[in-house]
């Protein structure tokens, strides 16, 4: 029997997966096997990292909104939680942004986050 060697869809396979590997270094670019290799590693990383990056977001906002906090006497928890007392339903990224941003808005909210914490505190006493 005749040997099959795969043709024109080899070829468009290979192209696509050294097109994927432009950029890296040395073999990986230039050697199919080891670029197969690579570009897949690269891929697993990408789908693990799409995910964390919501985490690190969400964790330098929590750190902006508690530097914010904590320039009106307020610890972050603290601060959420007067938030939630008050009312007020705003997300921790349109909190972080502002905190950056808005510094006298930022201030109003901390106040009434503040007012609401010491309503709360008389109520229970």
């Amino acid at each position: 029997m005749a040997r099959v060697k795969g043709g024109p869809r080899a070829r468009a396979r290979h192209k696509k997966v050294l097109k994927s590997a432009k950029g890296y270094y040395g073999r990986k670019k230039s050697c199919f096997r080891v670029a197969v290799e690579t570009v897949e590693k690269a891929g697993q990383y990408a789908y693990r990292d799409r995910r964390n990056k919501k985490r690190n977001f969400r964790a330098l906002w929590i750190q902006r909104i508690n530097a914010g906090a904590r320039m009106h006497n307020l610890t972050y928890s603290q601060f959420m939680h007067g938030l939630k007392l008050a009312g007020i339903e705003l997300d921790r990224k349109v909190l972080s942004d502002i905190a950056i941003h808005d510094a006298s808005g930022f201030a109003a909210i901390a106040k009434q986050a503040q007012d609401a914490l010491s309503k709360a505190e008389k109520k229970a006493a």
